[in-house]
């Protein structure tokens, strides 16, 4: 008899499931609520029909580092994409702001604030008005990584109150990418670190913590998880 399923579909069903029961232990011992973690799949390289089987097993939200690549992703979807909530997560060129508006659900990744303040701005003009506000994340280079975007630590309280004043913009929490390292025990001071700044400016969401860090980011603190490897395997 043939399996209704095909292979592919049942394992990124599985991972899924698997990824799931992983955010929720690693709540369970940090004394968290498991229901309180959003677990972000992290699609780049993810072709729509892969990712349609993870919307068939149940994923909630999907983010997405490149504004074309999402473009792409979600008119191949079509209708189908509406069921998830929409995470962008890489470094948003200024050109791609109104892109950016018109398909994401929360821009994670907000690493300035002349970035905010473009945001605010497009947001809030007659070619495209946006009802309500623009729910964003500050990008904290916590590990002061040259590679990376990010406000510096010290440079977070000033950017909050900056942006906390632009009309369009809703300020939820933090973001941050960590070094990458074999063992993730060595950037348990990273998200730590950005779990007390957010606590400090009286902020609620933390994004931190990828496939090999993930369990660590949520023992301390994380709120969203971005996980793309463990859902989905290995990408060109």
């Amino acid at each position: 008899m043939t399996s209704p399923h095909p292979a592919s579909d049942l394992a990124i069903a599985a991972n899924l499931d698997a990824v799931r029961g992983r955010v929720r232990a690693a709540a369970e011992r940090a004394g968290r609520d498991p229901e309180a973690m959003t677990l972000v799949a992290a699609v780049k390289g993810v072709d729509p029909g892969r990712l349609q089987q993870a919307l068939d097993a149940g994923l909630t939200d999907c983010g997405e580092n490149i504004v074309q690549d999402a473009e792409t992703r979600i008119a191949a979807l079509g209708e189908n994409a509406k069921a998830a909530r929409w995470h962008f997560i890489g470094h948003l060129q200024s050109n791609k702001i109104g892109a950016a508006l018109r398909l994401f659900d929360i821009l994670e990744s907000v690493d300035s604030e002349r970035l905010a303040e473009q945001i605010s701005r497009r947001a809030e003009t007659p070619i495209q008005p946006i009802a309500g506000k623009v729910q964003i994340l500050l990008e904290v280079n916590v590990a002061l990584e040259p590679s990376k975007y990010g406000f510096r630590p010290e440079e977070v309280a000033g950017a909050i109150a900056t942006i906390s004043r632009l009309p369009k913009l809703q300020l939820e929490g933090l973001m941050t990418v960590a070094p990458a390292v074999a063992d993730p025990e060595q950037v348990r001071p990273v998200f730590r670190e950005l779990r007390e700044l957010a606590q400090a400016h009286g902020l609620s969401e933390l994004s931190m913590g990828m496939t090999n860090d993930f369990e660590v980011a949520i023992e301390e603190g994380a709120t969203m998880v971005r996980v793309g490897r463990a859902i989905f395997g290995e990408r060109s």
